[in-house]
Formats: structure tokens, C-alpha cells, sequence
């Protein structure tokens, strides 16, 4: 039970924000402290720890050395597409970072300048992050393999003047070649960036042209560098996430803040201390990767592991296991959507045995919602505390957590807990008053945000007003729906766009797909509001079926009791009449199930489909079930 430290910590970053931030900023090293912590002259507008002063390579790397961790293990890294392993102390580390920085400076890289980084899960991508920060440049991690489009929209708003990549991004069952699809990008952007850098990959290597340079080459030719002085309000990266007018939106995310938070999250949020061995199951091209592969463990003197794999496939559903086993994670993080694909192909975690575990600690989840089903099968499975966050792309690190390093509480599953010390969330019904206790309405957090989240867009303060604050005057917008229950849980049931109203009702997907997931013949589901003339909208479920389930033989059966689970648990009101069975879910990369685009289909509409997707043919399959609607 709660030892009463989050309750004080949460009051306190509320009550006095700079108080509780200028605390959390000693384990910061700083070139020259900050003159204010909190600068609220300019709302919305409000910077973190103004006229302070700090290098963000610095605190991840070079202190640590200094202070005598050189020799510990900073890396490792583990690609079972390749069947290539290696590791870093971070001495080595610190050696590669600082000499790349060279290499970017004898190319004419600055303070404030952008450089793009196309690379798949390999070191040379964490390497050229953390040069960037060395040099006070500005990067945009673009994940490896983007369509020619994406990468362009890219190239044309962060203008870069030096891009990294790779010649080839390696999936189970294929090779991606990158450069083609830069090339292309390039072409279609006006702005043209002045060199390439590329690390060639034995599996695919790529034709140089005269603005191209080897990697390699360039490392020979460089000295290392020192770091260089930014401001704590300085731009550190440009991460873009999709927008809903089609034009990515550039996430900043600053320097001072950032460190401030990513460091204070690690020991408090997740339970993790110097020294200690974290593995994230992500991409360096996602938020994930940025906070939690590079960042947030590198800053607190952490081992982080690199994987270059899958959840299942490279080679079956055990490769997460073998990973904290024989590294010896005392904790892991990934998206639901990982547990589900791991537990569709081994059920009964039979790939588990021979794995010696028992160090690990806490498994954590994000990125979606957490459906019950999962979370039991994972507890069960694992003997440790499985336990969901929430946070976003926009806010770097957890909006709402249970906070195993400050205060570990009873864990709901449906629910990524309490609000994390600094996020004064509120849910808000229609008139943007709040909403009772228990009531679910739209979730917004009260400005000010706290550190490490957004400041604004790249070079769009309107949008990033009309986009987020515009909704609720004084609130940041999170496009979720959810409710904060009596004992001060949060849930989160989907995007606002996912609540269905049906017949007058407002019905949240996410409590109907909670229903569908309980069904022991369930591996994965989702559920979508289509447009329906009587009820204004109606909810349409997409189960795929565990292995060991012949949807010939016993799929009407399940309909019929998927249908009927609906019924008992949500109630005759949600008036799911149609589900239909399905080889596979349309997901982005980072795991996210595409509703929208199913949504929009089973409508009649144009598609939107986002250069995320994972597999545009899995899509392709769905679409003559998603247009056949049961009357």
C-alpha cells in the first residue's frame, strides 16, 4: 500500500512547481544553475529552469566516466536479424560519441543546426543522437524504413544540413534497402541537405553518390570534440508525430527539462538505479526509444540494451525472456501489443522455461491501452509486477504511472494507476467543467506542463495553441478519454474519436474491446464506431483468434459468445451485433491498431493511411470484410 510519499511529492509539484523541479534538477549537472525553474511570463508559452545552462551528452556520458563508472557496461547490443552481438562501457561509448561529434563539426555542423537520423536499431544511431547533443545540434530521428513521402515532409520542415543513415534496415524475413527511399525523399523535398552520412551494412550496401560520405571514413578523419554550452531551453530534438491536417507535427523537446525529468522518472517511476540493467523493447525512431532506450538510462548510469528483433519471429515468442535473462534486465518496457503477439504464439509461455528471470522486477507497458486479459496472462506468467503507463509522444515521459521507486500501490488493471508528480490532469466534461468522480469525459492536463514535455512545435507556436490548448483555455489537450475513479486511478479508454454515440449513448471502444478480450479464445480485438441511420453510430468488433482455434469450425460459436460477452458486461446499449473473425489487426510500427483507418472504410470513406503502417496488405485483406455490414 501507498507509504503516503506520492500523495506529498504529488501535492507539492503541484502546490509549488519550482520547489519540487529545482530539488529534482540537483541530480542534473549544470554548466551554470538555472536563474528561474519555472518561467510562467509568457503562457501559454512556459519554460523549465530559464537562464540555466548544461550539455546533455555531458550528464549521459562524460560524468559518468569522470566519476569513475568508465568501465561499466553503458550498451548492449543484440540483433537476432543479424546474429550480431556487441557492448559498450561507457568509456567506449564516450570515445565513438565525441569522435562522431568531429566528424558532424568537420561537416559544418553547429549549435542549432538539424540533423535528420534514418538508421534502424543499431549503436551508430544512439551514437549519432547523443553526437548531436554534444554539439548543441538539433536532431530528428526519422524511424528507418519511412516511405519516401514521410521522410520528405521531414526533410522539408526541420531543414537539415546533414543527414545520417543506414544502407539497409534487416527484417526477419527481408532487407529493407534505405537509401532509395532517402534518395527519393530528398528529391521530393525543396530543401536539400549538404551531405549524407552513411553506415554501410554488409547485407545491403548502398550506392555512394558525391554528396555521400562512408561513416567509417568520416570517424577516420575526426578528432574528438568537447561539448558544447546550450541553454536549458534550447532545442534538443525535433520528434515529428503524425498530425490530423496530414502534415507532421514537430514535438520539441528541450534540454534542461528534458534531463530533469527523464532522470527523476527513471529512479521513481520505473525503479531503476545506476549501475542496474534496463531493457526497452522499442525503436530509436519512436518516443519510446528516445526516452526510454537512449536518454533516461544513459542520464541515471544505467545499462540499456539495444534489441534488434521482434517479440516473436526472430526467432519465436522466448526472445524477450532470453534477453533479460542473459542480461540480467531487473526491468523491461514495451508496448501491449508485444505480451499479446507473444502470448497468441505461446500461450502457455512455454518458451519461458530454461530462462532464468527471477531479477526481473517490473514489467512496464505503454503506448495503448492495456486490456485485463493481457495484464493477467503477463502477471501470471512472469511473477512480477506488470504494470501500465500512460504518456505520449507530446509529453516525453508518464502522464499517469505507478510509481514503483517512489511509492509502489495496488495495481487496477484497466488503469496505468495515478497522476504522475507534476501532471495536474483533470477529465472534463462537454462545458469544460470538471467531470465527478467515476464520470468519464475528456482528459486534460492543467498548464503548466511539467518538464521534459512539449514547449511547442518547430517553428509553430499557432499550431501547437490551436492543436492542444485551444479546446480548454488553460489545459493541454490530450485527445484521450477516461475518468479518474474514487481512490484517484486513472483510465484511459481510447481517443476521444474512438467514443461511440450510440443512440444518445457515449460509449468508450475501449471498454467494449475490454469485454471481447476477455473471451479465452481471444488473442487481439478491436472495436470501431461505424455510421449507422437509426443509432448515429453502431460499434462493429475484429477479433484475431489464439492459436489452437479453427474460425471454420468454431468461429460462429465464438461470434455468438463475443457478442453475448458484450452484452453482459457493457450492456444491451452498446448494440454490438457484428464481429467478425480476422487473420491479423492493421497496426502502425510502433504497435498501434489502425481504428481510424477501419473506421473510415467500413464508412464508405477514402482511407487515410499513415506511412506508419507495419503492413499495408493486412489492411488490404481486411477491407471486403470491413464494406460487408450485417443488417
Amino acid at each position: 500500500m501507498s507509504n503516503g510519499a506520492y500523495a506529498a511529492a504529488y501535492e507539492q509539484s503541484i502546490s509549488d512547481p519550482s520547489a519540487f523541479w529545482g530539488k529534482a534538477a540537483e541530480s542534473i549537472e549544470w554548466i551554470t544553475p538555472p536563474e528561474k525553474v519555472l518561467d510562467d511570463s509568457n503562457p501559454p508559452f512556459y519554460r523549465w529552469f530559464a537562464g540555466g545552462t548544461l550539455n546533455t551528452c555531458f550528464n549521459a556520458l562524460d560524468r559518468h566516466v569522470r566519476d569513475g563508472r568508465g568501465g561499466q557496461i553503458a550498451l548492449f547490443y543484440d540483433s537476432p536479424v543479424t546474429g550480431y552481438r556487441s557492448e559498450y562501457t561507457y568509456g567506449e561509448l564516450l570515445e565513438q560519441v565525441s569522435r562522431f561529434a568531429g566528424g558532424l563539426r568537420n561537416l559544418g555542423i553547429e549549435k542549432g543546426d538539424r540533423v535528420v537520423i534514418y538508421m534502424p536499431m543499431v549503436p551508430e544511431a544512439v551514437i549519432a543522437m547523443l553526437a548531436c547533443a554534444r554539439l548543441g545540434a538539433i536532431h530528428s530521428v526519422v524511424f528507418g524504413g519511412f516511405a519516401p513521402a514521410e521522410l520528405s515532409a521531414r526533410i522539408e520542415d526541420a531543414a537539415p544540413k546533414v543527414v545520417v543513415s543506414a544502407s539497409c534496415g534487416i527484417e526477419p524475413n527481408r532487407t529493407i534497402p534505405y537509401k532509395p527511399m532517402l534518395d527519393a525523399g530528398i528529391e521530393r523535398s525543396t530543401h536539400k541537405p549538404e551531405r549524407v552520412v552513411m553506415l554501410q551494412r554488409p547485407q545491403a550496401e548502398a550506392e555512394m553518390t558525391a554528396r555521400d560520405i562512408d561513416w567509417n571514413e568520416l570517424m577516420a578523419g575526426a578528432d574528438p570534440v568537447d561539448c558544447v554550452e546550450v541553454a536549458a531551453t534550447d532545442p534538443l530534438y525535433i520528434l515529428y508525430t503524425s498530425g490530423t491536417t496530414g502534415r507532421p507535427k514537430g514535438i520539441v523537446r528541450d534540454n534542461g527539462g528534458h534531463a530533469v525529468a527523464l532522470r527523476w522518472s527513471m529512479e521513481n517511476v520505473y525503479d531503476v538505479k545506476p549501475g542496474e540493467v534496463w531493457f526497452t523493447a522499442s525503436d530509436v525512431g519512436w518516443v519510446v526509444g528516445h526516452s526510454y532506450i537512449v536518454y533516461a538510462p544513459l542520464l541515471t548510469g544505467a545499462t540499456t540494451i539495444l534489441y534488434e528483433g521482434k517479440p516473436v519471429g526472430t526467432p519465436d515468442a522466448g526472445a524477450f525472456w532470453r534477453i533479460i535473462a542473459e542480461y540480467g534486465a531487473v526491468a523491461m518496457f514495451t508496448a501491449p501489443t508485444a505480451y499479446r503477439a507473444i502470448k497468441r504464439d505461446d500461450p502457455k509461455a512455454a518458451l519461458l522455461e530454461g530462462h532464468d528471470i527471477s531479477h526481473l522486477r517490473n514489467v512496464f507497458l505503454a503506448g495503448e491501452r492495456l486490456d485485463p486479459d493481457t495484464y493477467h496472462w503477463a502477471n501470471d506468467v512472469l511473477h512480477c509486477e506488470v504494470v501500465d503507463n500512460w504518456w505520449q509522444t507530446e509529453t516525453g515521459w508518464p502522464i499517469a504511472a505507478n510509481l514503483r521507486g517512489l511509492d509502489p500501490m495496488p495495481i487496477k488493471p484497466g488503469s496505468p494507476s495515478v497522476r504522475v508528480p507534476g501532471y495536474d490532469v483533470q477529465v472534463l466534461d462537454e462545458y469544460g467543467q470538471d467531470a465527478p468522480r467515476g464520470q468519464d469525459g475528456a482528459i486534460a492536463i492543467k498548464l503548466p506542463l511539467p518538464p521534459g514535455t512539449l514547449p511547442t512545435l518547430w517553428q509553430d507556436d499557432e499550431r501547437y495553441v490551436t492543436s492542444y490548448l485551444s479546446a480548454y483555455p488553460g489545459y493541454y489537450l490530450t485527445g484521450d478519454g477516461g475518468m479518474i475513479d474514487e481512490d484517484g486511478y486513472v483510465f484511459v479508454m481510447g481517443r476521444t474519436d474512438d467514443v461511440l454515440n450510440v443512440a444518445g449513448h457515449r460509449l468508450s471502444t475501449g471498454s467494449i474491446e475490454a469485454a471481447l478480450a476477455g473471451h479465452s479464445a481471444v488473442a487481439e480485438c478491436a472495436v470501431i464506431g461505424v455510421h449507422d441511420d437509426f443509432k448515429g453510430q453502431i460499434p462493429r468488433g475484429l477479433v484475431v483468434l489464439k492459436g489452437g482455434y479453427d474460425p471454420d469450425l468454431e468461429g460462429e460459436k465464438i461470434k455468438k459468445e463475443l457478442i453475448q460477452r458484450v452484452r453482459d458486461e457493457v450492456g444491451a446499449v452498446a448494440s454490438l451485433k457484428q464481429v467478425d473473425i480476422v487473420a491479423a489487426l492493421p497496426k502502425t510500427r510502433s504497435g498501434k491498431i489502425l481504428r481510424k483507418t477501419m473506421r473510415e472504410i467500413a464508412d464508405g470513406k477514402v482511407p487515410s493511411i499513415p506511412g506508419t503502417i507495419e503492413d499495408v496488405g493486412v489492411l488490404d485483406a481486411l477491407t471486403d470484410t470491413l464494406k460487408a455490414t450485417q443488417h
